[in-house]
């Protein structure tokens, strides 16, 4: 994500908006609490900082957040503390404003990289298809069927993020496998390559 330093880790842990969110709004829901609907509001400034600024380039999506992401976030992390100490906490609405808190960091981390998303909704959107055929894993044969199962859906999935038909994204490139494609040319099959080939088999 970034430069890695010596002694850093290689992955970093960016945590997601939506899912502090959603124990939050979950709690709103059942109590009207006045706490749990102040942070909601604090938490859709920051969707409205990005809502502007979707589709745009890291570059202005960062510059964007320092900007007006930054200034929000100034204090929200001392008032979630001392909303949550008024709390018992034995109530849900502890442990959903807890739950941001503990991770205050990693919700933060997106503030200085735009490649970073305020949540990780878009991923988990694509991964719906996958969750919902689950049971079928069971059936995979071996974990060697499930290690090529993975790297299908990987390859379909990123085919759909490039705006291609999945299916016609296959079957070209299996065709073009079986009839001799030359293995150090591989990389012209990849679907951000491929869309500029074979621009009429795009979705």
């Amino acid at each position: 994500m970034r430069p890695r330093l010596q002694g850093q880790p290689a992955i970093v842990h960016a945590a997601c908006w939506a899912h502090a969110r959603r124990h939050i709004y979950d709690e709103y829901e059942k109590t009207k609490s006045p706490i749990a609907e102040e942070a909601l509001r604090r938490i859709g400034q920051l969707y409205e900082v990005e809502a502007a600024i979707t589709g745009t380039t890291a570059e202005l999506r960062v510059a964007a957040r320092q900007e007006h992401a930054v200034p929000i976030l100034a204090d929200p992390k001392e008032w979630f503390e001392a909303q949550r100490r008024r709390l018992s906490s034995k109530t849900t609405l502890y442990k959903a404003i807890g739950y941001a808190v503990t991770r205050w960091d990693s919700l933060t981390l997106y503030l200085a990289d735009g490649r970073i998303g305020i949540d990780n909704n878009p991923a988990e959107r694509s991964l719906r298809g996958i969750a919902i055929t689950r049971k079928n894993f069971l059936f995979l044969g071996s974990e060697a069927g499930g290690d090529r199962a993975a790297i299908l859906y990987s390859v379909l999935e990123t085919a759909k993020l490039n705006g291609l038909d999945p299916e016609a994204y296959l079957a070209d490139v299996i065709d073009r496998m079986a009839k001799g494609h030359p293995i150090n040319q591989l990389s012209e099959l990849l679907p951000w390559n491929w869309t500029r080939q074979a621009a009429k088999l795009a979705a």
